[in-house]
């Protein structure tokens, strides 16, 4: 199941991005030779003759080429592998004579064709955002919890404040706060927030404190407090406590969740005072004592934000669908940034293999929550899939989308186009590095799952 789920996202996304392509060209007057939906063989196709649609079942690679009715009209193919799918137009890898080929087009209109695969997925991310903030709504970037003497209460942020602009980004959702400090954590330079409250905007500065901290991971769910990562040479390391073990209490105060966990900490916030501690291991009951260390790497500012969703009116489903979309094209973005500068390694990379893992992971924690929660979770992963897939084609590396729209833009400036010989030998090297990329990628892939 889990691959069969893999199979048709991958697919939907890809087909919307031919689809782009495929719409273009015929608005453009673009000879398109097949549209089809996955690889290999032929299975079944469909050409127009003068007695209308026929179909052909395996159709062969000569008949395609030599056919007289394949010659002039577009064959439409359903292939073997489930996968993907392609929209091969006259004229775009080779020279054609012919007025309708695509290298005889005015170069703005093979700027729009190439263009449409890209464009195609963000709409598809948008329309699936669109079901989502429908059936369940956003999550507004609302303060929800302010400590006590933090530095979120010093700059006079309170619970009720709903954010709009955080460290100069325009927020529109709780998880961008999310994304921003996942790439620019927080460090002792104070940060702007604007934030509105009733229906006027304020902007304050927040200077972030260092945190005391125990050195421990965990899932902040609706299941068992269980210990996800314990950090070397900290507090709980020390006093022997491990990865997997569960907290039940802390200094009298029982947790029988991760989301009660987190709410403990945030109401009762660690200092330099020791603690007490109740875990089990094993089905045994431990108690320990650890006394936190104040670090010098990690800050806080004293304030939790919303993590629910609410439901919208019908202009605000448009917007935050927009947002959505924003939302994840920013962080594959950021995430490239990153990747760039070195600050991810090979390690974070994920093909189509870590990708299925990921689905596969996903649809099993969530099929017992029924088929609506199956589905909304697999449009999430859609929607990241297909947003991040139009950025990616959008980047100038040849053989994808992005390195021919260079071309065409150096077509323009130049006023008349690259030689195709030149252009076609540098797409094919940039193939050949696409596909050394994929291959480490995926030992990549085998190595972080096996």
């Amino acid at each position: 199941m889990n691959i069969i789920i893999a199979i048709l996202i991958f697919s939907a996304i890809i087909i919307i991005h031919e689809l782009g392509h495929f719409l273009l060209a015929k608005a453009n007057g673009i000879y398109v030779k097949e549209f089809s939906l996955g690889m290999g063989t032929r299975i079944i196709s469909f050409v127009r003759s003068s007695n209308g649609y026929r179909s052909k079942l395996f159709l062969s690679q000569h008949d395609y080429e030599t056919a007289e009715e394949c010659k002039n009209n577009t064959v439409y193919s359903i292939k073997l592998l489930p996968i993907g799918g392609s929209c091969i137009m006259l004229g775009e890898d080779e020279t054609a004579d012919d007025k309708r080929a695509f290298n005889n087009k005015p170069v703005w209109a093979r700027i729009s064709v190439i263009f449409a695969g890209p464009l195609f997925n963000f709409i598809f991310a948008f329309v699936l955002s669109m079901i989502i903030v429908s059936i369940i709504g956003y999550d507004p970037a609302r303060v929800e919890h302010i400590i006590k003497d933090s530095p979120a209460q010093e700059a006079g942020l309170m619970p009720g404040d709903v954010i709009t602009e955080f460290g100069g980004r325009h927020i529109n959702l709780s998880r961008e706060v999310d994304a921003y400090l996942t790439f620019h954590p927080l460090s002792k330079n104070e940060i702007t927030v604007k934030y509105k409250r009733n229906g006027k905007t304020t902007e304050t500065k927040v200077t972030p404190r260092n945190n005391y901290m125990i050195g421990f991971g965990y899932i902040p769910d609706t299941t068992e407090a269980v210990l996800t990562e314990v950090y070397d040479n900290m507090p709980l390391a020390n006093a022997g406590i491990k990865k997997g073990d569960v907290i039940t209490s802390i200094n009298g105060v029982k947790i029988k969740t991760g989301s009660e966990l987190s709410q403990y900490f945030f109401e009762n916030p660690l200092k330099d005072e020791a603690i007490t501690i109740t875990y089990q291991r094993d089905g045994k009951s431990y108690n320990t004592t650890v006394n936190p260390v104040l670090s010098a790497n990690s800050y806080s500012m004293g304030m939790s934000i919303n993590r629910l969703r609410e439901k919208t009116g019908v202009l605000g489903v448009i917007e935050y669908s927009a947002a959505e979309v924003k939302f994840w094209i920013a962080s594959t973005i950021e995430s490239l940034g990153q990747l760039i500068r070195g600050k991810l390694g090979a390690e974070d990379l994920a093909g189509p293999v870590g990708i299925v893992d990921f689905i596969g992971n996903t649809y099993k924690a969530t099929k017992s929550e029924g088929a609506l929660t199956v589905f909304l979770s697999m449009s999430n992963i859609a929607i990241l899939l297909s947003a991040n897939l139009g950025v990616m084609n959008l980047l100038p590396i040849p053989a994808l989308d992005g390195g021919r729209l260079v071309f065409l833009f150096l077509e323009v400036l130049r006023g008349k186009p690259i030689n195709q010989e030149k252009e076609g030998f540098v797409h094919m090297i940039g193939l050949v590095a696409l596909l050394i990329l994929m291959v480490f990628v995926l030992f990549n892939d085998l190595g972080r799952i096996f």
